[in-house]
């Protein structure tokens, strides 16, 4: 076998190799990203009705 095509074999396995390894670790950083907007999103939703007084921001009625 030709080392030249032995070379360019083991490279192209190097570059899969390669770019599997990049899409797990941009999935990871999206998971990331996903789970930090939502802490985010989350902690706005808390705390919009912590300064509210007593009995504010209850149930509604809306049949009046």
């Amino acid at each position: 076998m030709d080392m030249a095509l032995v070379a360019s074999a083991l490279a192209m396995q190097a570059g899969k190799t390669q770019s599997q390894i990049g899409t797990a670790i941009m999935k990871s950083n999206a998971d990331m990203e996903k789970s930090t907007v939502l802490t985010l999103l989350g902690a706005a939703q808390q705390s919009s009705q912590a300064n509210l007084a007593a009995g504010v921001g209850g149930q509604v009625d809306i049949a009046a």
